[in-house]
């Protein structure tokens, strides 16, 4: 039976350990979400804050990771702090705009600066 650094080299896993990694992956995120709900009905600040924990950064570089290429990691890590100001944007505009439309319209335009910005930032020119 091939151990970890045999999957490791044939390029990733394949069958029950693919689906697996999919299953914890879903549950954290399913925790995550459930933990927000259950902090939103004691108070408002904690469930702003708790996004700010990299869950989906954690699982992203565990997987590239895995891999064992070190310039992928270092490549991951950069995406991950270019995403800085797309998050930024998506907080700010709703923050703007609650006072002038329904909240659910100020998350859509939050999710429109998200995306203008995310453009922006991987789209640029490298010099830039």
């Amino acid at each position: 039976m091939p151990g970890a650094a045999s999957r490791k080299r044939r390029g990733g896993y394949h069958g029950a350990g693919a689906a697996m990694e999919v299953v914890w992956k879903g549950v954290i995120g399913g925790l995550v979400t459930a933990l927000i709900v259950w902090l939103s009905k004691r108070g408002n600040t904690l469930p702003g804050i708790l996004p700010l924990f990299p869950t989906f950064a954690v699982i992203a570089l565990l997987v590239v990771g895995a891999k064992g290429e070190t310039a992928g990691f270092k490549e991951a890590c950069i995406s991950g702090v270019k995403t800085i100001p797309a998050y930024l944007a998506f907080l700010l505009v709703p923050y703007l705009m609650i006072d002038h439309v329904d909240y659910r319209l100020a998350i859509i335009a939050g999710l429109a600066g998200w995306l203008i910005v995310a453009l922006g930032v991987f789209l640029a020119p490298p010099w830039i």
